[in-house]
């Protein structure tokens, strides 16, 4: 059984860090870009054995045309473990995936923005309780759809109880929801997603439209996944007399040094960056859900349309393990970020969560993000007090501070593939902790 098990660990290790025909390349990244200090999986309680089980297996999908590629990341307690690229970034061109290659991150944008937003926060230019109209008073005569005796929802609508605020918009109450969410009047009435309002519209013309519709709930009372997080990004934009792009840039990525990250990818990057594998390997039809970014979309969606690379993201995820404060660069105050990482979601609130993500189901949520507040019943391994928000562009990240764990996962692959690749990432990274 020794020999055995030998056997297994080397033919994994070998699958792992040696490049193999077609569709199997491991291309380290260049030592710039490392966020953090190299250590051996044994120094930070990992297994080497265990985590050479992750390219064994994303390699197989990899060869079976599950995804393209991917980019896995993995830090803890302060230093970079795991860093590796898999497959295809553009699998058509047999272009090989590099941990440098940039992704649609899709909603991991929103808990940028958000920090974006709480930065303003700080400075007293924004609270809690502003309701929306204080910025946009075009929302100030907005009414919600009524229910019919079967709880049915109809084009009727009601007076709002409440305004909404801006903590509405930070943790999707705001009763403003996406029109892929759902079939009912009310939601054919929306836009789709972040990435379609943004392309068809400028930023006015969507909060013009959005304030003309009825909401989908009261504000306050229903989690429903929805453009809070654009509105917001536009409200950064009002307040801070700056694009949503050039303000992150100049307060939280360029501080960081996230120095491949934004919402338009530059003639000189676009070699860099990955495609998704042409027909969706679940539907079998042919691919449409990502946008190209390196076309300029009509305004920066804070809710959807970054790109990333995985170190630039593991750099954002570690300032918020830390507090706010990356030993580099103080972003957030250290109250500042224990709030924004906090469930946010009081009893009365009805949860949605897990009909926008299957993942997260069960989970609380804060500002800009999924935080989970049990160690069961959601469906994925982790501890109390773990956080993170994922991708539809097949993208995703958490972090563990009880486990001082970061890991950032990232493939060009959208649909429904994504959610399984969420839980098998999940457990694939957990079952190598072996202390």
């Amino acid at each position: 059984m020794a020999l055995q098990r030998c056997l297994a660990a080397f033919i994994s290790l070998v699958f792992l860090i040696l490049p193999l025909q077609a569709a199997d390349t491991i291309v380290p990244a260049r030592a710039p870009d490392l966020p953090l200090p190299r250590a051996k999986p044994e120094d930070v309680g990992f297994s080497s054995e265990r985590l050479a089980r992750i390219g064994a297996i994303l390699l197989q999908d990899i060869e079976h045309g599950q995804i393209p590629g991917a980019v896995l990341a993995i830090a803890r307690h302060g230093k970079l473990v795991f860093l590796h690229a898999y497959g295809w970034r553009d699998k058509a061109t047999h272009s090989p995936m590099t941990t440098d290659t940039l992704f649609n991150i899709a909603s991991m944008t929103k808990p940028m923005t958000t920090v974006g937003a709480l930065m303003l926060y700080e400075r007293g230019l924004l609270l809690m309780n502003d309701p929306l109209t204080k910025y946009f008073p075009q929302f100030s005569d907005q009414r919600v759809a009524a229910r019919d005796d079967k709880d049915n929802i109809t084009t009727n609508s009601v007076p709002v109880t409440n305004k909404i605020v801006i903590q509405d918009l930070l943790r999707h109450t705001s009763g403003i929801v996406y029109g892929n969410r759902g079939t009912s009047p009310v939601h054919k009435m929306y836009p789709e997603s972040s990435v379609t309002a943004a392309s068809e519209m400028t930023g006015k013309a969507f909060l013009d439209k959005l304030a003309a519709l009825p909401l989908l709930h009261q504000p306050g009372a229903v989690w429903d996944y929805g453009f809070g997080l654009d509105i917001v990004g536009l409200l950064i934009e009002s307040v801070s007399q700056q694009s949503l792009g050039s303000y992150l840039e100049a307060n939280l990525f360029a501080p960081l040094g996230m120095h491949d990250t934004g919402f338009f990818i530059k003639p000189e990057k676009a070699n860099r960056y990955a495609k998704p594998l042409p027909i969706d390997p679940v539907s079998r039809q042919k691919q449409t859900l990502l946008p190209n970014l390196t076309e300029k979309l009509l305004f920066d969606c804070g809710g959807d349309c970054a790109y990333s690379t995985a170190t630039d993201y593991l750099r954002f995820a570690l300032m918020l393990l830390k507090g706010g404060d990356s030993g580099k660069a103080h972003i957030l105050g250290r109250k500042t970020a224990d709030y924004m990482l906090a469930n946010q979601l009081g009893p009365q609130v009805v949860n949605l969560i897990g009909q926008a993500d299957p993942t997260r189901a069960n989970y609380g949520f804060g500002l800009g993000l999924a935080v989970r507040t049990t160690p069961g019943i959601a469906p994925m391994l982790g501890s109390i007090g773990s956080f993170g928000w994922p991708g539809s562009s097949g993208t995703d990240w958490w972090v563990d501070p009880k486990e001082d764990l970061v890991v950032v996962y990232l493939s060009a692959a959208p649909g429904a593939i994504r959610w399984h690749y969420r839980q098998k990432i999940n457990a694939l990274v957990y079952q190598a902790l072996d202390q």
